[in-house]
């Protein structure tokens, strides 16, 4: 019986293939002890990770861009002792993951390279191509459940937006409840989810922010979409903004038994897409067309029409822009 790849050799191969520039077959093969068709076994399993593989003869073989790796050691070494911190190649899903994590554990961060059934809000689906995104999920644990718990993920929105413009993306925008836009396209999702343990409660924030997300790879997604690179002018290390983004989750996330949304609402107006904006919202099978006027002290979202004023929960719609 043949024997099947281990993920060690796929991501050595990987790691020769990072930069992006051509490599032989013949070298690449004699690198890693195999024969030339072994090594095109490699290159079609790296293809199962949506990594776009080119292939020439006469060049051999590069990747369609150059990745940068995640590394676990050093994403652990910025955070210091505040939380731990992992990274797999290839997993399910970071959220699925850590909500079946051992509590005890927590604070903990798990970052993937490749997820096989990574979810959105409301039970879709994410696209994760490998090393094309930072997909990653935190757990942590309070002793108390925090007052605006329900807003949690609208002070997420506001943090990574407000990182993310001070690394020069000052198009991002937050999309109640629980997206980062820019452009009119979609950057990044934030899923947050709880539940009860003991007297307090357990929370999983997870994010997917583009990176490098391809046209072949983004066959699925159903709405416009943009990569952070198209809003910097300068590219950004994978690691260094793994590890601010992480700094400024954790610092927010320590921090919200105190603050709550009110230590983030200041920012809201300026950040939210929808501000003082024609909205559609879709509640089942019943549509709202009205002024969208920011979100209360719990992250609801207001709406004038027709005269009334409504408080929408996440769970309960759908918010499109009006054109």
């Amino acid at each position: 019986m043949a024997q099947s790849l281990s993920e060690a050799e796929l991501l050595a191969l990987v790691d020769r293939l990072a930069d992006g520039d051509w490599h032989s077959g013949e070298r690449l093969a004699a690198a890693c002890g195999i024969s030339r068709a072994a090594l095109a076994k490699r290159i079609e399993r790296l293809k199962d990770w949506q990594l776009a593989v080119e292939a020439r003869h006469g060049l051999g073989y590069r990747l369609a861009a150059p990745i940068e790796r995640l590394d676990a050691a050093r994403l652990q070494a910025a955070l210091g002792e505040r939380l731990r911190v992992r990274v797999v190649a290839v997993t399910d899903s970071t959220n699925a993951q850590l909500l079946a994590a051992d509590a005890n554990d927590d604070p903990q961060a798990l970052f993937a390279e490749y997820q096989t059934a990574g979810r959105g809000r409301r039970g879709r689906g994410w696209v994760t191509p490998f090393a094309a995104q930072l997909a990653f999920s935190v757990a942590w644990s309070f002793d108390a459940v925090p007052a605006q718990l329900s807003a949690l993920p609208l002070a997420v929105g506001v943090v990574l937006a407000r990182r993310l413009h001070a690394l020069g993306a000052a198009a991002v925008r937050v999309k109640w409840p629980n997206d980062l836009v820019a452009d009119g396209r979609k950057l990044a999702g934030i899923l947050i989810e709880h539940r009860g343990e003991g007297g307090g409660c357990r929370v999983i924030v997870g994010v997917g922010l583009n990176l490098g997300l391809r046209p072949e790879h983004a066959s699925e997604v159903t709405q416009p979409w943009i990569n952070l690179t198209e809003l910097l002018a300068a590219p950004v290390a994978r690691n260094a903004l793994a590890a601010d983004l992480l700094d400024a989750l954790t610092t927010t996330l320590a921090a919200y038994p105190r603050t709550g949304f009110a230590g983030h609402a200041a920012h809201w107006p300026a950040l939210d897409v929808s501000y003082e904006r024609p909205v559609q919202v879709q509640l089942g099978e019943r549509r709202i067309d009205g002024i969208a006027r920011g979100v209360d002290d719990d992250g609801a979202l207001l709406v004038d029409a027709a005269g009334t004023r409504h408080r929408l929960h996440s769970g309960e719609v759908s918010l499109r822009l009006a054109r």
